[in-house]
Order: structure tokens, then C-alpha cells, then sequence
């Protein structure tokens, strides 16, 4: 894939993130961080300047759609823009429009496409399910126990990320939600699931934007990339130089604990500025887990993944 065709699919992701019109202001910003960030890539396009002319509709979605003649790429485009708007929770009728429309533009096989989308929507149904509120008098797990569990989660998400199928990103923000229900239970705290969403936002971390920087690795760390049925990409490689996500779900899961653990005082400034603190450190411990990210990635399948959102 050459990278008029990743800045092709790029954008159209990017169209996908916008589609609903209601992103937060502070999402918008992570976007276009994200966008600064993966534009620093050797071999990238201006992803920069590519942010911006979407925004600015220089670069339309009809555009993009009709510069991919491949029809694994169009296969590939549509499902990142149904992950891109699934990030966030179940799609709005805008977002439903939206890929209503690009489906029709990109001409798509519709048993295969039907196929993925009972993917999605499968795991987003089971992200939706809020887990009941259960509230212990003290917590109920050691610090030991805690640690471990959100290692756990750490080296899961990383292996998610590292899988080439487009749907192994899309578990990774409900095992995030997971890991940060079960820091509270232990607590003694009962949370929903928008308390979650609005504590993981507060740190610092978008829903939708950071799956946009896992499938913009993907993308271009050659891990993403369809052609005549065939996937390309090795699961569990170290040559992807990925995992980020066993970073961010790290720092999320300590940032978690400790907000728990003190009663839930951390302002929101206090929440960003000790999220970062503790990513650099969890980026370190990733190149030395690295090994068991790639094991762990090469014995998941979907089975496997739909079983551990779930909560089996």
C-alpha cells in the first residue's frame, strides 16, 4: 500500500471521527495531536495538513473513496470508519448516515461487508453493558493483586493492538473500562459506565482519537493492509514497533488506583498531569514486556477476545 492509498483510507477515517457533528472540543484536539504525532513517521503523509483539509472539506470523502481502485482497501476503509465511529459507544443516526453513504461510494461486497459489521456491533453491544454496582466496605483485593490485574490488562491490550484484523482495536476501550470498574470495586466505589468514560476523558485519553492513533499505526507501520482476501501484516511482530496501548492502559489503570485509593479529590488538571507522569514510565516497561505482548498476540482469536469483554 503506497501512501496516497494510507492518506486515502486516513482521511476517510478521519471523516468517520468528525461524522456526528458533537465531538468535544477537547477530542478534537487529541485528534489533531494524534495527527501531529503520526505525521513524524518515517514514510507518512502530511497528516498534519491532511487534519486540517478535511476539517476544511478540501479533501472530500467522495475524493477519498474514489482514489482507492483496490477492493481489500475499500474493504479496509469502511471497517476503520465503523470502528472510528463505534469508539465511542453505539453510533448516532448521523454516524449511521454517514457510513450508509460511504458504503454506497465505496461499492462494497455486501456479504462481507454485513460479516464485519456483526463484528462490531457485537462488541459494542457487550462494551455497552454496563456492569452492576457493587460496592464493598473496604477494598477488597491487596495492592499486590491490583498491580498485577492492570499488568493483566496492559499486556492484553498490547497484543490487541498488535493483531492485524480490524476489530481487535475495537476491545481494547471496553477492556480499559473494565480494568478501571474492578480498581473501583476494590475500593469500595461503585461506578457506571458513563463515570468511566467521563474519568478516562478527564486524564486525558479520547475515545475516539486513541483508536484513531492505533489504527493510524496500524496503518502505517504496515500491520493494516488487504488485497484479494489476503492480509498482510504478521501478528505479534517487533518489527510493527507498536503496543502503545500496553502503555496508555498501564498509566490508566495506576492513575486509576490511585484516584480510588484517595477518595476521588484529583482535579482535573492533577488528573492529565499525573496521567503523563506515569506514561513515561509505563512506555519504558513495554519494550521489556514486549516479548510476552507478542505471545499473548499470537494465541488470541476473536472467541478469545468477545470471551474477555464479556468478562469470562
Amino acid at each position: 500500500m503506497n501512501p496516497e492509498q494510507q492518506k486515502c483510507i486516513l482521511a476517510i477515517a478521519l471523516h468517520a471521527a468528525f461524522a456526528d457533528g458533537a465531538k468535544h472540543e477537547r477530542e478534537r484536539e487529541q485528534i489533531r495531536r494524534i495527527a501531529d504525532s503520526l505525521a513524524a513517521e518515517a514514510g507518512a503523509p502530511d497528516l498534519a495538513r491532511l487534519y486540517q483539509d478535511v476539517l476544511l472539506k478540501r479533501v472530500t470523502l467522495e475524493a477519498a473513496a474514489t482514489a482507492l481502485a483496490d477492493p481489500g482497501e475499500r474493504q479496509l476503509a469502511y471497517e476503520m470508519a465503523v470502528c472510528v465511529c463505534d469508539a465511542d459507544g453505539r453510533q448516532s443516526e448521523a454516524e449511521s448516515r454517514f457510513l450508509d453513504g460511504l458504503k454506497a461510494l465505496l461499492k462494497l461486497d455486501a456479504g462481507r461487508t454485513a460479516a464485519f459489521e456483526r463484528e462490531a456491533d457485537a462488541i459494542v453491544d457487550l462494551s455497552e453493558a454496563a456492569p452492576g454496582p457493587v460496592v464493598a466496605a473496604q477494598p477488597s483485593v491487596s495492592e499486590a493483586e491490583l498491580d498485577q490485574s492492570i499488568l493483566n490488562y496492559a499486556l492484553l491490550n498490547g497484543a490487541l493492538e498488535l493483531l492485524p484484523q480490524s476489530w481487535a482495536s475495537m476491545a481494547i476501550i471496553p477492556l480499559q473500562i473494565k480494568m478501571v470498574y474492578g480498581i473501583g470495586r476494590a475500593h469500595g466505589v461503585a461506578l457506571d459506565r458513563g463515570h468511566i468514560k467521563e474519568f478516562i476523558a478527564a486524564a486525558g485519553v479520547g475515545l475516539t482519537s486513541q483508536y484513531l492513533e492505533q489504527f493510524g499505526r496500524k496503518l502505517l507501520g504496515g500491520l493494516l493492509g488487504k488485497a484479494a482476501g489476503k492480509t498482510f501484516g504478521k501478528a505479534g511482530s517487533a518489527a510493527t514497533g507498536m503496543a502503545f496501548s500496553f502503555a496508555t492502559t498501564y498509566a490508566l489503570g495506576q492513575l486509576a488506583k490511585r484516584y480510588y485509593a484517595g477518595g476521588r479529590v484529583m482535579s482535573t488538571a492533577l488528573l492529565r498531569d499525573s496521567f503523563q507522569n506515569l506514561l513515561g514510565p509505563a512506555k519504558q516497561m513495554q519494550a521489556q514486556y514486549l516479548p510476552q505482548i507478542e505471545q499473548q498476540a499470537r494465541s488470541l482469536d476473536m472467541a478469545q477476545v468477545m470471551n474477555l469483554v464479556r468478562g469470562r
